[in-house]
């Protein structure tokens, strides 16, 4: 018995990739609300970490634009 791969199967990304945007968004408003309380150097360590969130986030979207093109033909 040979262990094979798993077909890929990418019928679901674009709702798992708009799920993660989801989450990196909300991720993003909760740390905005605890940089009420940190101190300044905290604050420049959430401020960083949410730029890295919000590059994230451009990169999905593009990666949810090139997945729903490719539904769209049919994962040729």
């Amino acid at each position: 018995m040979t262990n094979r791969p798993k077909p890929d199967d990418r019928s679901d990304n674009v709702e798992k990739l708009q799920d993660m945007v989801q989450n990196t968004i909300e991720n993003i408003e909760e740390a905005h609300e605890t940089m009420e309380f940190a101190s300044d150097e905290e604050r420049e360590q959430i401020e960083a970490k949410n730029q890295r969130r919000e590059e994230s986030i451009t990169s999905m979207r593009e990666e949810i634009k090139d997945e729903a093109q490719d539904r769209e033909n049919g994962y040729k």
